[in-house]
């Protein structure tokens, strides 16, 4: 076991996590934790390719003030109002939407008033209602939200947690980013009460280091760990400059068989399989 596995061993469970049920609504998967750099735009870019594909309505919140997601279905980072009018007003979601070029998929774009974002749910008094109300307007048109977070844990972050149906975790097998993922687990866990939503995965995997090949076998024997892993590729990294899901540009590489892999899993845990 890794040292840093030590920590939080409570966040263990005995075997995987049963499916989320759902009676109504949008299923909402939010792609985030402490680090950066470990692929959670890519992920949340083509798992919503995958769920459109699949024939769901998929509409992705790109809540990152970087605004890969919104630049890599090539649309322009703008939200209109801002940070201030969509979080502190009444506003639907709908209200800021832009369809994407693939169909099936829309996207709340993100720009620089989102750095703003965590002051203004910090000084909110009930910031996990103004998400659920956000996301409950976008249930009357969507069947799966894809929400792509800046890394860390702040109050949006926190809210997300809050109302998300899956947290979907990228984790590169290295050891610091294996403690990353452990120090996100432990804040989740204590919001919600249990590991249920947690969903880690393996992330960037190059099989070319024998340190990576240890710890991708070794996670792949933790039961919270989902069992797909996603390569580290040149056909991922090209998705910024081609602004295509690499499902849809290179669907033969071994990261989109990692991406339809993982896309599998969460399908089957959200209730969207």
């Amino acid at each position: 076991m890794l040292p840093e596995r030590r920590a939080h061993r409570a966040a263990q469970v005995p075997g995987r996590a049963p499916p989320i049920v759902h009676t109504r609504g949008v299923r909402t998967i939010a792609v985030t934790g402490m680090k950066g750099g470990v692929g959670k735009t890519a992920t949340a870019v083509n798992l919503a390719a995958l769920a459109a594909e699949a024939g769901r309505r998929v509409l992705v919140w790109d809540l990152d003030p970087q605004g890969a997601a919104t630049f890599c279905f090539d649309l322009r980072s703008r939200l209109r109002g801002g940070a201030e009018r969509l979080f502190g007003g009444d506003r639907d979601l709908r209200a800021v939407v832009k369809e994407s070029s693939i169909e099936r998929i829309d996207v709340v774009p993100s720009d620089v008033s989102l750095r703003d974002a965590d002051v203004i749910l910090h000084g909110s008094a009930k910031p996990k209602r103004i998400l659920r109300r956000l996301l409950s307007g976008a249930g009357k048109r969507y069947d799966v939200a894809v929400l792509d977070l800046a890394p860390g844990i702040g109050p949006v972050t926190g809210a997300v947690v809050d109302v998300a149906d899956l947290l979907l975790v990228p984790v590169e097998p290295a050891p610091l980013a294996v403690r990353a993922y452990d120090r996100f687990a432990a804040f989740a866990i204590e919001r919600t009460g249990g590991p249920e939503l947690l969903a880690p995965f393996l992330s960037i995997v190059d099989r070319r280091k024998p340190l990576h090949r240890r710890i991708e076998r070794e996670l792949h024997a933790d039961p919270r760990f989902l069992n797909a892993s996603v390569p580290l590729s040149s056909a991922v990294e090209r998705l910024a400059d081609e602004q295509t899901p690499t499902v849809l540009s290179a669907p033969r590489s071994l990261a989109a068989h990692g991406y339809r892999d993982l896309w599998a899993e969460v399908a089957e845990r959200t209730g969207l399989d």
